[in-house]
């Protein structure tokens, strides 16, 4: 059917028909509505538009293609956050001091005990360590290969607290320091350097392997 025809129909129809009202809303007489107030439509489904319709009348219901469609409103923008601030560094140790005593020059051969002259020789680092600024002391003992792996680490470990407990008694606070021992397991000495049961001349060519370390460290 065509819109000439419709209309005519729709005027027709208005004028033959008093019991029907011209809209819904009474402010849009473009489609023939009936008492109840619902749009009267033809056979095939399709609204009956007044003389008076215009474009600007159109309803989803019956021109769904000339009404507007509103565009979905855009979702507001979220705020940019500021990014978390980069986690501070974690402090680095760092060696402020490293000696190597000689476990030699410092006690007796096999023994644990402090000989005078390691004591001077402890003296002198607690001096130097008094001008420096530090967070921990490490002392680690050290023995030769000489005898069993047990006698070692024990002879070792007690030549350390020695060590240790003189540089408390001479000032280096206690919660500070920290001793251990190694027994023979790090020697300076290459295998095959010093070869031979034990004897004096085995004795005097281990002796860089009996020693203490004494490492100050702190932390930027």
């Amino acid at each position: 059917m065509t819109a000439t025809k419709k209309l005519i129909i729709a005027s027709i129809a208005a004028a033959l028909l008093p019991s029907m009202a011209l809209a819904a809303n009474p402010t849009n007489y473009g489609y023939l509505v009936d008492t109840n107030g619902k749009v009267v439509k033809d056979n095939y489904g399709e609204c009956w538009r007044t003389g008076y319709w215009t474009p600007a009348m159109a309803t989803a219901e019956c021109d769904p293609n000339l009404v507007k469609k509103e565009e979905p409103k855009p979702e507001p923008a979220m705020a940019a956050q500021e990014p978390a601030p980069a986690p501070a560094p974690a402090p680095v140790p760092v060696t402020v001091q490293k000696v190597s005593l000689s476990a030699d020059a410092l006690f007796d051969f096999n023994k644990a005990t402090l000989k005078p002259k390691g004591k001077t020789t402890l003296d002198d680092f607690v001096r130097d360590l008094e001008s420096a600024k530090y967070d921990e002391v490490h002392v680690v003992g050290h023995a030769d290969r000489i005898g069993s792996h047990a006698y070692n680490q024990k002879l070792s470990v007690r030549r350390a607290d020695s060590v240790k407990d003189y540089l408390v008694s001479k000032g280096v606070p206690a919660d500070k320091i920290s001793a251990k021992g190694v027994g023979e397991t790090e020697p300076v000495t290459k295998p095959g350097e010093c070869v031979g049961r034990k004897s004096p001349k085995l004795i005097a060519c281990l002796q860089p392997d009996r020693r203490v370390d004494i490492e100050v460290t702190a932390t930027k």
